[in-house]
């Protein structure tokens, strides 16, 4: 890691060498340390919504206009962190008059 000795910005990897990215100067040099990633790679994270297709009508206050109907909709998250599968369920409420989105708590 090497940072300009002009400015002190970090530089960045280009095709000639290293540049800095605020004012321009090139550092030219011999080789460039290029690491990937190893390992499998993370599983993607689906999200479902409502899976029926329609929100429920319910009695909730919206935070924004006290209106106290919202649509409710249910999502579901399944993803994977640090080898743990995890499933989450969240309820997500939108007004029926200023179509005002909060999550409850």
């Amino acid at each position: 890691m090497r940072f300009c000795d002009e400015c002190g910005t970090f530089l960045k990897a280009s095709v000639w060498g290293l540049v800095c990215p605020r004012c321009g100067k090139e550092f030219p040099v011999e080789e460039i340390e290029v690491r990937r990633a190893t390992g499998d790679r993370a599983e993607p994270v689906y999200v479902v919504e409502n899976a029926g297709g329609s929100s429920s009508v319910v009695s909730q206050t919206c935070p924004r206009c006290g209106n106290n109907e919202a649509y409710r909709a249910i999502l579901t998250t399944q993803g994977e962190h640090a080898g743990v599968k995890q499933d989450r369920t969240v309820e997500r409420y939108t007004c029926t008059e200023c179509n005002h989105s909060w999550v409850s708590s």
